[in-house]
């Protein structure tokens, strides 16, 4: 059976881009303008390979690495009913089956993997021989469906979207084109599902819910109604039942049939076309946009130098305003530059004010772990204050991550207003480094002795206390002369339970004392962790912003002087050059302009 897959390029859009930008290509190129021209190389080399992110995310053991193999027509993503994946698996296009792994702290460093070791190397097992610090799998597919740049990523799904890989999945999101959120049909969204759509429409506006299991559960279309009530008009989002066992077996039998009935068509044509066509219109429109602004400086250049040729006697006031607009590109060079100062303050205040938010939200788990700790004996319920404080902890690391993201946009956009370039789309493309993904491994070694005393020792600790009790009485009647007979036994089991009572009221006290510790030792390294990343992530910001912007300023700077150099060059022509020159200006403008309203076109 073959799957057909409209183009993300339908309407053209890419190719009168790559066109344009071609066109845009050889103009800079002929007027020596190699800075230029090396922009746009990277442009065209995005516009030839537009990757498209899908990740797909969900609770445990909600089939979204069957989803994944079904899509894509192979089974590739390891599954298993009693291992679960730690670790994102990247599948994209290549002409021959091929698997990399990758590493956390090069992301540029590959090292080749066997196709029939992802398996071993995603789930929890141990591998020997796999190297140290491996932060996931790229498999290469010659697939059809990831011919245009699709990028699957199927995200590890332990703990529950309440756990640090809900966090870690929503840090993945704000990079994701699309995400494909999967719940089975074994029941409705549940109270955790939804909160995470909450978040993800947040960061990442193309969300969908697949249903998964619908040939094992005949009751889909009701859960189907269900959920769509639950995301109601707040969380409207398209929900697509699939079957991803149905989906394998008509790809093995080419039966087109029951690859309809998997409900799997209508979801390739989900990502195909309104995820891959919408990022292709994405870049070629940030590729258009590019080329507007750099037709504008050159016109620029070129409308100064044919001022100056028009009217020799203004001349020297062109010359002048020139020399004016010179002074204006050399200060935003400089390190004393109003967008410099506001990118250097901005970055120093987010560092304060993550780094203070971060403090705040740990100091109001703590106080909650302290107050619910006096409230249990951590004997009996420790399991659970373990799960809930890593489900807390993650959610306040999420909302810290989200102020960071946000309030760096309003930075970037700053910074673009007093560099006077609306040149903030740069901030939205780098790549934030995941914050919690050293959290997720921190475990909470709290150390406590959570087993209740046992019957032997029970009896033991209420004998020595009857003894002791007794003990005391009988001597107590010798000394007076008082005979207490069986009534000192009475009085002995008394002293026992209570001693026993005590030894007890005692021991958990211990152990609330080695719980509040442990939830201290916890939110310590978190804040650890925490604190590194969110300063290395505002540097690596700072210094993409400080290289953007000072790259534009070099730009701007040498469009000013070749036009500076032409318009003193102008008084020192003769009058036929300066017709000749003239003609050629006009001529050079006209093509510039089209060039300039082709790319608008799209930009739209």
């Amino acid at each position: 059976m073959t799957t057909t897959t409209a183009p993300p390029d339908a309407d053209g859009t890419l190719q009168r881009a790559t066109q344009i930008v071609d066109l845009a290509l050889r103009a800079c190129e002929a007027y020596e303008r190699t800075d230029l021209a090396g922009r746009l190389a990277a442009i065209r080399q995005t516009l030839a390979d537009p990757v498209v992110h899908v990740v797909v995310v969900g609770e445990f053991k909600q089939g979204k690495s069957s989803l994944v193999n079904a899509l894509v027509g192979t089974k590739i993503c390891p599954v298993d009913d009693d291992v679960a994946t730690v670790l994102p698996t990247y599948i994209r296009y290549g002409q021959e089956s091929s698997a990399q792994l990758l590493f956390n702290d090069d992301p540029a460093r590959r090292e080749p993997l066997a196709v029939d070791r992802v398996r071993d190397v995603v789930l929890e097992n141990d591998v020997e021989g796999t190297p140290d610090g491996v932060a996931g799998v790229e498999v290469r597919l010659p697939r059809k469906l990831l011919a245009n740049g699709l990028v699957m990523v199927d995200t590890p799904g332990v703990g529950g979207l309440g756990s640090v890989h809900a966090a870690a999945s929503l840090a993945a999101a704000t990079m994701a084109d699309a995400l494909l959120f999967v719940t089975d049909a074994a029941q409705e969204l549940t109270r955790s599902e939804l909160d995470f759509l909450r978040q993800a429409r947040e960061v990442c506006p193309t969300v969908v819910c697949v249903i998964t299991k619908t040939d094992f559960y005949p009751q889909w279309r009701k859960i189907r109604d269900l959920d769509a009530g639950h995301l109601g008009s707040e969380l409207e989002m398209p929900i697509i039942p699939v079957s991803s066992a149905l989906r394998l077996r008509a790809v093995t039998a080419n039966d087109k049939d029951l690859n309809v009935e998997s409900g799997f068509p209508e979801l390739v044509k989900f990502v195909t076309q309104r995820v891959a066509g919408g990022a292709a219109s994405r870049v070629a429109t940030q590729a258009a946009a590019s080329v507007v602004g750099i037709c504008e400086q050159i016109e620029n250049q070129f409308q100064a130098e044919h001022a100056a040729l028009a009217d020799p006697a203004a001349a020297a006031k062109v010359v002048d305003e020139l020399t004016a607009v010179k002074q204006r590109v050399e200060a935003l060079k400089a390190a004393a530059a109003k967008w410099q100062q506001t990118l250097t303050d901005g970055v120093s205040d987010l560092n304060s004010d993550v780094d203070h938010d971060l403090r705040a939200r740990l100091r109001r788990i703590l106080e909650e772990a302290d107050a619910a700790i006096e409230e249990i004996d951590p004997a009996d319920a420790w399991d659970e204050t373990e799960r809930w404080l890593q489900a807390r902890v993650s959610h306040e690391l999420l909302a810290n991550y989200m102020m960071l993201r946000d309030q760096a946009i309003v930075l970037s956009d700053e910074v673009a207003t007093h560099f006077q370039e609306a040149a903030g789309q740069v901030l939205r493309q780098v790549a934030v480094t995941d914050p919690v993904q050293l959290v997720g491994s921190a475990q909470v070694e709290h150390k406590i002795e959570l087993a209740k005393m046992k019957l032997g020792k029970q009896a033991m600790v209420a004998l020595k206390s009857a003894y002791g009790g007794a003990l005391m009485f009988v001597m107590l009647g010798s000394l007076t002369g008082i005979a207490l007979g069986p009534i000192g036994i009475g009085i002995g089991l008394v002293m026992g339970r209570k001693g026993l009572r005590d030894e007890k009221k005692r021991q958990r006290a211990n152990r609330q004392g080695q719980a509040k510790n442990a939830v201290r030792r916890y939110c310590d390294e978190v804040s650890f962790v925490m604190t590194k990343d969110s300063r290395d992530t505002l540097r690596r910001i700072q210094r993409q912003l400080r290289d953007h912007y000072s790259a534009l300023a070099e730009e701007l700077s040498r469009s000013n002087a070749k036009a500076l150099s032409a318009a003193s060059e102008a008084a020192q022509r003769t009058k036929a050059e300066r017709e000749t020159r003239l003609r050629d200006l006009k001529a050079e403008l006209d093509r510039l302009r089209q060039l300039r309203e082709h790319a608008t076109a799209i930009v739209g």
